[in-house]
């Protein structure tokens, strides 16, 4: 069993090490080509993260079975883990990149820490009675025993010493009840011989059958005490399955803003190489009128510098699109596989922002994310359990009043003592015999005992439980209130969404607007200097305005989409959107 468990486990931790199938089908050229969609499909098979949650719902099941078991809950973790930070996207000045200036801090950013979701409500339950054990207990002894004992009496004079030999079997069952009591099968056999001249029989056989039932009256009385914790782990089994969506929103929503963040640093590349052209194009004329007498030396040395200073910002800008690019990889893969180190990711899907849309009323959106929001939802789940745990604690205020409820049937069977010192007195003749005997007088009901008692405990002050029950109504109440809390928060987090969508359109309006006067401003400044009206300086200037304009555009873009999912993660349809099932998240994928 041991080998067998150990050889089970190193196959998960091998399972555990390698990536997705998906992965080796999406590497073309020594580039792993992604859309959108394909990153999250591959967060969803091999993020360490996601991998991790899965175990969660698993330990949640065991809770439960434990539960039906009678056993006390071992808990389970509530803990998600938040994608890492992006480099941001790069601040374009007048100055250029490679003047110095660093990557923005970004607003919608992760930061790679693990979020305690036990603050959501989560508290430790109470005592409270404790619960039966529902999983059948079976019992069994069997033994054989020869006693010498000494005798000083009157009596037994004759005798030195009292011998017997004893063979003794007996099995019981005991288990516990949904009502809150227990319910007890013995079976005692015992077989005989002694040379006791009082006996009447030996050797001789006695065989008893009784149930016994214990049924509490007041504390720990029926199902919503007794099968408290059954129903507080399988709340639980549904937490964890919130976790896991919880989990899944976080990584999705990681997975999208460092995508978008990878497309906007791309697009950057692109066009600071658009730049470098066209300062390159401007140096060749430069040269040439120069040549012409036209235009001064100085015109040529400004536009080389011109060139050298674009060559420096593309390379930096191709070194934080490649850091990008690991940062995103590394939250896309399981492992980094010595084939795969080299491979660049590649984004496929082009940025445009769509037409302006009609937004929902926030009252709609509100409604919505109260209604699918995970983190809501675990909090209402755990005002459950603690109204659940209220009911035990209660419980335990009361008085303890058991009634305790027992009928046993009896048989005796033997052969007669032939060294009774009573050898007058015959035994009774319905006891001779043996062990099949007195097994009939049980069956048969011969000699039944039954009976029925009260047993009562009260105690004087119980001040345990009392402070269990006022701590544990103050803190339902603190979850009441704390639910609130995470409503308004889940308000203000969608209006501010809100806010960040309308700005990042309009930011978006405001670049695209910029980058076309920018172009037509260029070509209107080329046009002069060809005409000897302008100096190469101001086309230069031109030429870095276009470059941040067009640069400033495609962050816009990308912000858009960022905060676009920010606002979909608010209201908790994020999932939706993107198509995902959580059954098939919920599935490792080797």
């Amino acid at each position: 069993m041991t080998i067998r468990l150990s050889l089970a486990l190193l196959v998960a931790s091998v399972l555990c090490a390698q990536n997705s199938a998906r992965t080796q089908q999406l590497v073309r050229d020594g580039k792993l080509s992604l859309s959108l969609q394909d990153a999250i499909a591959l967060a969803l098979e091999n993020n360490l993260d996601v991998e991790l949650q899965r175990y969660t719902r698993r330990l949640a099941a065991t809770d439960v079975l434990r539960a039906k078991g009678g056993g006390a809950l071992r808990g389970i973790p509530l803990s998600i883990r938040e994608g890492p930070a992006s480099l941001g996207v790069p601040v374009v000045t007048g100055s250029g990149l490679g003047g110095g200036d660093a990557p923005t801090v970004d607003r919608l950013v992760g930061s790679g820490a693990q979020i305690d979701l036990s603050l959501l409500g989560s508290l430790p339950l109470s005592t409270g009675p404790p619960v039966p054990t529902f999983d059948p207990t079976l019992t069994g002894t069997a033994g054989w025993r020869h006693l010498s004992d000494p005798q000083n009496s009157t009596f037994l004079a004759p005798l030195a010493s009292l011998n017997s030999n004893t063979t003794s079997a007996s099995v019981g069952l005991e288990k516990g009840l949904a009502s809150g009591g227990t319910l007890g099968v013995s079976f005692d056999n015992l077989h005989q011989s002694v040379s006791n001249p009082l006996y009447s029989f030996s050797p001789y056989s006695t065989s008893s059958l009784g149930v016994t039932l214990r049924q509490p009256l007041l504390r720990g009385f029926g199902p919503a005490v007794a099968t408290r914790y059954i129903r507080i782990a399988r709340n639980n089994e549904r937490v964890s399955d919130l976790v896991f969506r919880q989990q899944i929103i976080s990584t999705v929503d990681a997975v999208i803003r460092m995508y978008w963040d990878l497309v906007s640093l791309t697009e950057d590349v692109r066009v600071r190489e658009d730049a470098i052209a066209s300062a390159e194009q401007l140096f060749r004329d430069t040269q040439e009128e120069a040549r012409e007498g036209v235009l001064a030396s100085i015109d040529v040395t400004r536009a080389q510098a011109e060139v050298a200073r674009r060559q420096r910002d593309i390379v930096i800008a191709r070194s934080l699109a490649r850091q990008q690019s690991e940062i995103l990889k590394d939250y896309l893969l399981r492992s980094d596989e010595n084939k795969l180190q080299d491979v660049i990711v590649q984004p496929t899907e082009a940025i445009a922002v769509p037409d302006a849309q009609k937004d929902q009323p926030l009252e709609t959106l509100v409604a919505q994310a109260l209604r699918e929001r995970p983190d809501l939802a675990q909090a209402r789940i755990q005002i459950q359990n603690s109204e659940i745990s209220l009911k035990g604690s209660r419980s335990a205020l009361l008085p303890s009043v058991d009634v305790v409820a027992s009928v046993q049937n009896n048989g005796l069977a033997g052969t007669p003592n032939t060294t009774t010192t009573f050898s007058n007195i015959p035994p009774a003749s319905s006891l001779i015999g043996n062990y099949g005997d007195a097994l009939g007088q049980v069956f048969r009901h011969n000699y039944p005992d039954y009976g029925v008692e009260i047993q009562l405990s009260f105690p004087i002050l119980n001040r345990a439980a009392r402070a269990d029950v006022t701590r544990d109504e103050l803190q339902l109440r603190q979850q009441g209130i704390r639910l609130k809390q995470l409503e308004k928060q889940a308000r203000l987090e969608i209006r501010n969404a809100q806010i960040a969508v309308d700005e990042a359109r309009a930011s978006f309006e405001s670049a695209r607007q910029e980058r076309i006067l920018q172009e037509q401003s260029l070509e209107a400044e080329k046009e002069k200097l060809s005409a000897g009206a302008s100096t190469t300086y101001l086309v230069i200037q031109y030429q870095r305005d276009l470059t941040q304009a067009r640069s400033s555009e495609a962050t816009a873009q990308g912000s858009y989409w960022k905060a676009r999912a920010a606002l979909d993660r608010a209201i908790g349809s994020i999932l939706t959107e993107h198509g995902i099932d959580l059954e098939q998240a919920a599935v490792t994928k080797p």
